[in-house]
């Protein structure tokens, strides 16, 4: 475990558990829901990263190029792939300050079929904690990819998010978007509601102006995402946290039809795609 800190923020990172966020804190008070003690369930972290893709893709498998690609997909998910395959994986430290450090994963094109290399930054900073995550595809061929954030912020009963979006994707019984609809047709935040009001949510919001609020008496966390991150993926399914994830790409977005805005990247052989997330609270 690797620990940082500055200024009253103290940061915990599990690199060799997914690279995952273990704790965040300040004033000794959690900004993120803290992993147990010796916790081996990675959705018990804090937060973690996605790479080289965001959230589900059907069935784990697609067509690009005349190839077929079938992913290995996780029981406890199936029958889809998500979340990519860095978040599974230990990471190797790169470089290390008392208020930095990077970590690095390389993935060979075996669980994915193109190899890449994965780089996350973690910098404590006077405001709190900014997280920068790039992949570069070093396959010889053209590689889909997309990044994201999976935070975990606890909540209780006065807890209320704040977050506009122009659309929300409607989702099937498996949790695969079918398509966009009114932020109304399924919960919107953009009224500061009590996360507790809200039903089962897990969907991504299209169209979002990349910042999130969380408003409880006397305290606002913020989450702030680079402007690449035009998609938040919600997950409040009603316990004493909610997930606000800011990703390149809509849920499935391998599978849009031609035409679409997707986020979805193509990456020529030695070229990058990265984003950065920012945590930061403020007393009230």
């Amino acid at each position: 475990m690797i620990g940082l800190e500055r200024g009253g923020w103290r940061l915990t990172v599990r690199p060799e558990l997914g690279c995952s966020v273990a704790s965040l804190t300040r004033g000794g008070r959690n900004v993120l829901r803290p992993a147990p003690e010796g916790a081996t369930d990675i959705l018990e972290t804090a937060c973690f990263p996605l790479v080289p893709y965001a959230n589900r893709i059907a069935r784990g498998r697609f067509s690009l190029d005349g190839q077929r690609v079938t992913l290995p997909v996780l029981d406890r998910f199936a029958p889809h792939a998500l979340h990519g395959d860095g978040w599974l994986q230990p990471w190797s430290p790169l470089e290390r300050s008392e208020t930095s450090a990077s970590f690095v994963y390389r993935q060979e094109g075996d669980a994915w079929p193109w190899p890449y290399e994965a780089v996350q930054t973690f910098t404590l900073t006077g405001s709190g904690l900014h997280i920068d995550l790039s992949v570069l595809n070093v396959a010889e061929t053209p590689m889909p990819a997309g990044l994201g954030f999976h935070p975990y912020f606890p909540v209780g009963d006065q807890t209320r998010l704040s977050l506009q979006a122009e659309a929300v994707w409607a989702i099937d019984s498996g949790l695969i978007p079918t398509a966009p609809v009114s932020p109304a047709g399924v919960f919107d935040w953009s009224t500061g509601p009590r996360a507790a009001e809200a039903p089962f949510v897990d969907h991504c919001y299209a169209g979002w102006d990349g910042s999130a609020r969380l408003i409880e008496p006397g305290r606002t966390t913020t989450l702030t995402a680079s402007p690449n991150a035009d998609w938040a993926h919600v997950y409040a399914p009603g316990q004493a946290f909610c997930c606000v994830e800011p990703v390149t790409h809509r849920p499935d977005a391998i599978h849009a039809p031609d035409g679409e805005a997707s986020g979805l990247a193509m990456l020529a052989p030695g070229r990058a795609l990265s984003m950065w997330m920012e945590i930061a609270v403020s007393d009230a």
